[in-house]
Protein backbone atom coordinates (compact mmCIF):
# COMPACT_ATOMS: atom_id res chain seq x y z
CA UNK A 1 0.00 0.00 0.00
CA UNK A 2 1.01 3.33 -0.70
CA UNK A 3 1.58 5.79 2.23
CA UNK A 4 1.96 9.91 2.02
CA UNK A 5 3.22 12.08 4.70
CA UNK A 6 4.95 14.94 5.34
CA UNK A 7 8.43 14.21 7.09
CA UNK A 8 10.62 16.73 8.72
CA UNK A 9 8.83 19.30 6.08
CA UNK A 10 8.98 17.31 3.41
CA UNK A 11 6.45 15.29 1.48
CA UNK A 12 7.24 11.53 1.24
CA UNK A 13 5.53 8.77 -0.30
CA UNK A 14 6.47 4.96 -0.51
CA UNK A 15 5.06 1.46 -0.68
CA UNK A 16 4.35 -0.60 2.64
CA UNK A 17 2.83 -3.89 3.57
CA UNK A 18 -0.32 -3.48 5.49
CA UNK A 19 1.35 -4.33 8.88
CA UNK A 20 4.21 -2.06 8.82
CA UNK A 21 4.82 -0.29 11.54
CA UNK A 22 5.81 3.64 11.62
CA UNK A 23 9.11 2.78 13.02
CA UNK A 24 9.70 0.43 10.67
CA UNK A 25 9.01 2.99 7.75
CA UNK A 26 10.78 5.69 8.99
CA UNK A 27 14.16 3.44 9.91
CA UNK A 28 13.65 1.15 6.95
CA UNK A 29 12.32 3.52 3.65
CA UNK A 30 13.19 6.81 4.79
CA UNK A 31 17.28 5.90 6.51
CA UNK A 32 16.09 7.88 10.13
CA UNK A 33 17.57 5.88 12.06
CA UNK A 34 17.14 8.91 15.13
CA UNK A 35 13.97 6.64 15.58
CA UNK A 36 15.23 4.25 17.99
CA UNK A 37 12.89 0.82 18.71
CA UNK A 38 14.28 -0.50 21.92
CA UNK A 39 11.07 -2.82 23.11
CA UNK A 40 8.76 -3.11 20.37
CA UNK A 41 5.70 -2.57 22.64
CA UNK A 42 5.48 1.12 23.87
CA UNK A 43 6.94 0.82 26.89
CA UNK A 44 10.45 2.44 26.10
CA UNK A 45 9.75 5.88 24.46
CA UNK A 46 13.20 5.19 22.16
CA UNK A 47 10.58 5.31 19.62
CA UNK A 48 8.62 8.51 19.48
CA UNK A 49 8.16 11.16 17.54
CA UNK A 50 6.28 13.97 16.94
CA UNK A 51 3.11 13.48 14.86
CA UNK A 52 0.84 16.76 14.01
CA UNK A 53 2.84 17.99 17.10
CA UNK A 54 1.86 15.48 19.43
CA UNK A 55 4.51 12.61 20.71
CA UNK A 56 3.35 9.41 19.72
CA UNK A 57 5.55 6.22 19.94
CA UNK A 58 5.87 4.96 16.85
CA UNK A 59 6.64 1.61 17.58
CA UNK A 60 2.81 1.02 18.03
CA UNK A 61 1.21 3.13 15.14
CA UNK A 62 0.97 1.65 11.82
CA UNK A 63 2.53 3.47 9.08
CA UNK A 64 -1.18 3.74 7.34
CA UNK A 65 -2.30 5.04 10.18
CA UNK A 66 0.35 7.89 10.01
CA UNK A 67 -1.47 8.78 6.39
CA UNK A 68 -1.00 12.24 5.70
CA UNK A 69 0.53 13.41 8.91
CA UNK A 70 3.14 15.86 9.80
CA UNK A 71 6.10 13.80 11.92
CA UNK A 72 8.95 15.34 13.21
CA UNK A 73 11.52 12.95 14.25
CA UNK A 74 14.88 13.86 15.85
CA UNK A 75 16.58 14.80 12.43
CA UNK A 76 13.83 17.03 11.58
CA UNK A 77 14.45 19.41 14.56
CA UNK A 78 17.12 21.33 14.39
CA UNK A 79 17.09 24.14 11.47
CA UNK A 80 18.23 23.29 7.98
CA UNK A 81 20.99 25.66 8.94
CA UNK A 82 22.23 23.11 11.65
CA UNK A 83 21.80 25.13 14.38
CA UNK A 84 19.90 22.73 17.31
CA UNK A 85 16.65 22.79 18.47
CA UNK A 86 16.44 24.72 22.32
CA UNK A 87 15.67 21.14 23.75
CA UNK A 88 18.63 19.52 22.06
CA UNK A 89 20.92 22.09 22.56
CA UNK A 90 19.71 21.83 26.51
CA UNK A 91 19.62 18.15 26.78
CA UNK A 92 23.88 18.48 25.71
CA UNK A 93 24.66 21.61 27.86
CA UNK A 94 23.02 20.22 30.81
CA UNK A 95 24.53 16.29 30.40
CA UNK A 96 20.62 14.96 29.75
CA UNK A 97 22.36 11.63 28.18
CA UNK A 98 24.69 9.57 28.45
CA UNK A 99 24.60 6.12 25.98
CA UNK A 100 22.03 8.72 24.01
CA UNK A 101 19.85 5.67 22.89
CA UNK A 102 17.05 7.19 24.33
CA UNK A 103 17.58 10.71 23.72
CA UNK A 104 16.03 10.95 20.20
CA UNK A 105 12.51 10.07 22.48
CA UNK A 106 13.20 11.74 25.38
CA UNK A 107 14.10 14.92 23.63
CA UNK A 108 10.90 14.94 21.39
CA UNK A 109 8.66 13.90 24.38
CA UNK A 110 10.37 16.61 26.13
CA UNK A 111 9.14 18.94 22.97
CA UNK A 112 5.70 18.04 23.34
CA UNK A 113 5.79 17.83 27.74
CA UNK A 114 6.71 22.11 27.37
CA UNK A 115 4.32 23.17 24.18
CA UNK A 116 1.41 21.71 26.38
CA UNK A 117 2.34 21.78 30.03
CA UNK A 118 4.87 25.43 29.92
CA UNK A 119 4.65 25.46 34.31
CA UNK A 120 5.51 21.85 35.07
CA UNK A 121 7.67 21.85 37.89
CA UNK A 122 10.26 18.59 38.53
CA UNK A 123 7.99 16.07 39.87
CA UNK A 124 5.49 16.95 37.12
CA UNK A 125 8.06 17.04 34.64
CA UNK A 126 9.10 13.45 35.92
CA UNK A 127 5.60 12.38 35.84
CA UNK A 128 5.13 13.43 32.66
CA UNK A 129 8.29 11.79 30.84
CA UNK A 130 7.54 8.45 32.89
CA UNK A 131 6.94 6.69 29.39
CA UNK A 132 10.99 7.29 28.44
CA UNK A 133 12.46 4.90 30.24
CA UNK A 134 16.55 5.97 30.25
CA UNK A 135 18.86 3.41 32.33
CA UNK A 136 22.05 5.61 32.46
CA UNK A 137 21.13 8.95 33.12
CA UNK A 138 19.20 9.04 37.02
CA UNK A 139 16.94 11.55 35.43
CA UNK A 140 18.45 14.57 37.53
CA UNK A 141 20.46 16.21 34.69
CA UNK A 142 16.96 15.37 32.31
CA UNK A 143 14.60 17.17 34.45
CA UNK A 144 17.40 20.11 34.83
CA UNK A 145 17.33 19.90 30.69
CA UNK A 146 13.84 20.02 29.97
CA UNK A 147 13.40 23.16 32.24
CA UNK A 148 16.39 24.95 30.35
CA UNK A 149 15.40 23.88 26.67
CA UNK A 150 11.40 24.78 28.00
CA UNK A 151 12.97 28.17 28.99
CA UNK A 152 15.03 28.63 25.67
CA UNK A 153 11.44 27.53 23.87
CA UNK A 154 9.84 30.14 25.40
CA UNK A 155 12.06 33.12 24.44
CA UNK A 156 12.85 31.81 21.28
Amino acid sequence: MQVSLTVNAKAVSFDVAPNTLLAQALREHLRLTGVHVGCDTAQCGACTVLMNDRAVKSCNLLAAQAEGARITTIEGLATAEGDLHPMQAAFKECHGLQCGFCTPGMVLSAVDLCRHHPNAGDGEIRELLEGNICRCTGYQNIVKAVQQGRDAMVSA
